[in-house]
């Protein structure tokens, strides 16, 4: 492998993690608005969530205290529909 060719591949995974991070963050909002009761949250607690996803995503310093894996890893349950609850980062009642 080429030098420049890792940090291209790493600017590749980068973009498709926060790429990830939105279109989680635009699922959540989806079904909090449209399927309150599959989401288990209020409608405030998902856009909180979203928001902090997005803005790990944007790498805001607001957000520094988020493990980016674990947001990532929130991000494809919610995508994927697969018990986001589980995740570390799921607000509690």
């Amino acid at each position: 492998m080429k030098p420049h060719e890792s940090c291209a591949r790493s600017d590749r995974v980068h973009e498709a993690n926060c790429s990830l991070l939105r279109l989680a963050a635009g699922v959540l909002r989806m079904r909090s608005a449209h399927f309150s009761r599959d989401t288990g949250l209020s409608p405030a607690a998902a856009d909180r969530l979203a928001n902090v996803l997005e803005g790990v995503a944007e790498g805001h310093s607001a957000f520094d205290q988020i493990d980016p894996d674990e947001a990532i890893a929130l991000a494809h349950r919610l995508v994927d529909d697969d018990h986001p609850e589980l995740s570390g980062m799921w607000p509690t009642r």
